[in-house]
């Protein structure tokens, strides 16, 4: 994350597309359900395609980790809360009103993804609070991503996505490890 805050270069991209692959060889070593580790691994797949001009193409293979995570998380909620739905409903429709007039022909894909996203972002919540607050710093992060696409910037947003990033799925991964652990006791 060093090499993206002072924009390294080479660095900050051979550590953005080697961050999913190395938490990937981790959750396999803490027997991370198949799905969890395809949602990784589409991760990993995501970041690679978004330094090339293959934007759209990045943006679907995200699009398949949340479609594992949301496989995962909805499988056996613990707790549906409807207001943790009515807030994050509420946060994607302030952000995709916010953030459109920006995003010119990205609009749409961008709003779709925002949605999925978004239903990770529930369902983690729902699934336990160690994943909701890794949903959560996805959230965040892409949504840093998509204010930079839609004309607004600032100083320091690459380190803040990128931690939040690593943080977010880290916390996805291992809500899931953790809870999968206790049940196997």
């Amino acid at each position: 994350m060093a090499a993206v805050a002072v924009d390294a270069g080479i660095l900050k991209q051979a550590s953005k597309v080697t961050l999913m692959p190395l938490l990937w060889q981790w959750s396999r070593t803490q027997d991370a359900p198949p799905l969890i580790q395809a949602a990784l691994l589409a991760s990993a797949a995501g970041d690679l395609l978004l330094e090339t001009e293959l934007q759209l193409a990045g943006m679907a293979a995200f699009a398949a980790a949340h479609a594992c995570y949301l496989a995962v998380f909805l499988k056996d909620p613990a707790q549906r809360s409807w207001r943790v739905l009515a807030a994050y409903a509420a946060l994607w429709a302030a952000l995709i009103a916010a953030l459109s007039p920006g995003l010119g022909r990205q609009r749409v894909p961008v709003a779709v993804y925002a949605l999925l996203l978004t239903a990770t972002a529930v369902a983690a919540r729902w699934h336990n609070s160690r994943s909701g607050v890794g949903g959560a710093l996805f959230l965040v992060s892409d949504a840093l991503i998509a204010l930079r696409m839609s004309g607004r910037d600032f100083p320091g947003r690459g380190a803040l996505t990128m931690s939040t990033y690593a943080v977010g799925q880290y916390l996805l991964a291992d809500g899931v490890t953790r809870t999968a652990g206790r049940s196997d006791q």
